[in-house]
């Protein structure tokens, strides 16, 4: 029989297999022991209102694993860049973008350091690369101990998918997935367990920023509501939610998902962007609308990433990019305009030229 305890140090639940008095957590690697049941007193029959805080975030040696930081923490973000190097799966500008992400956290948004857990190929730990079960674990902590005031940062760069939906809760009939490093032997990450996971238990007052760089994104969040927006700028908000009338929002919390394309689009994976280094576009697009001034509300984010994207004057350099992008989105190089535009979903509706973009 399994046993469920909390990780002494990240409070990470742990299934204790039985008999055993200690486990070692697959998160912060500490260990914790197990005292002798029978000297512990009978069990109480409801759970107790507030977990403990966990400790606060201390690193050990360099041949220990860090301690993830202190999940009460007001800003908290897991960046994850896959590149699935040597296979033919294989993406150039993913890491770059990672780490260009971590970069702006820091220095624009005043994340701190220890707050953001970075899953790529090239971190040297085992629990740091971006697995299923990596990737899993880590929206598991960014969700944990949320409290009122907290802003949670979830970036992901990789590939993504779509899967049959045979419970009608999608409007196109489609599942939108996630491809986490090992995707062929572990299987994709699908929007119902991001959605129950990622944003179900986020409390009134605590905000969540998705931002997705991957194809077939748009609803990978599976949140209610999704802002579609002409090249005028206008918009209205379409209704996702399913017709089994599941509740796909928040507890109360606010989540917001802005996405590298539709779901039925593919994201480019590019250097025409940066002139530099490959990056993927939706990033690029993101960071360059932020640099520039243009994300004082989620409408002047939105169109200014779109722009970008399809404008023909982009970059500290200009020239034309829009022929290049289009034969990389859709193999024509004849024109017709990009398949590419950034979404916008969220858990509620809202007027996007009055509200602040803040993370």
């Amino acid at each position: 029989m399994m046993m469920l305890v909390n990780c002494s140090s990240c409070r990470t639940p742990l299934q204790l297999p039985s008999g055993a008095r200690s486990i070692r957590c697959a998160i912060c690697r500490a260990v914790t022991h197990i005292a002798d049941p029978r000297s512990l007193p009978p069990p109480s029959s409801t759970w107790p209102a507030t977990p403990p805080p966990p400790p606060a975030a201390t690193f050990g040696p360099s041949h220990y694993a860090p301690t993830p930081p202190s999940a009460h923490g007001r800003k908290k973000a897991v960046i994850c860049g896959i590149s699935y190097r040597y296979s033919r799966h294989e993406l150039k500008g993913c890491i770059n973008d990672a780490k260009c992400m971590k970069y702006l956290l820091i220095n624009r948004f005043h994340f701190p350091e220890s707050s953001i857990i970075m899953l790529t190929e090239e971190e040297t730990d085992p629990f740091k690369r971006p697995t299923k079960h990596n990737i899993r674990m880590a929206i598991y902590w960014l969700v944990q101990g949320c409290q009122p005031g907290d802003s949670l940062v979830f970036h992901y760069s990789g590939h993504g998918s779509q899967q049959r939906n045979y419970n009608g809760d999608e409007v196109d009939g489609y599942d939108e997935t996630l491809l986490p490093l090992d995707f062929e032997t572990q299987g994709m990450i699908v929007d119902d367990e991001i959605n129950e996971t990622l944003v179900r238990p986020l409390p009134r007052g605590a905000r969540l920023h998705a931002l997705i760089d991957a194809c077939h994104s748009g609803t990978v969040l599976d949140l209610p509501y999704l802002c579609r927006m002409g090249r005028t700028g206008q918009y209205v908000w379409e209704d996702h939610r399913p017709r089994s009338g599941v509740w796909k929002g928040t507890n109360g919390g606010e989540a917001i998902s802005i996405s590298g394309c539709d779901d039925n689009q593919t994201s480019a994976d590019t250097s025409a962007l940066s002139r530099i280094t490959s990056t993927g576009a939706m990033t690029f697009c993101f960071i360059q609308a932020i640099e520039r001034g243009a994300g004082t509300t989620y409408g002047n984010l939105l169109n200014a990433m779109r722009t970008t994207i399809r404008n023909t004057d982009v970059g500290s350099g200009g020239g034309p990019v829009s022929s290049l992008l289009t034969m990389l989105l859709t193999g024509d190089s004849g024109g017709g305009g990009l398949t590419q535009e950034p979404q916008l979903t969220s858990n509620e509706m809202f007027d996007v030229y009055s509200k602040p973009f803040y993370l």
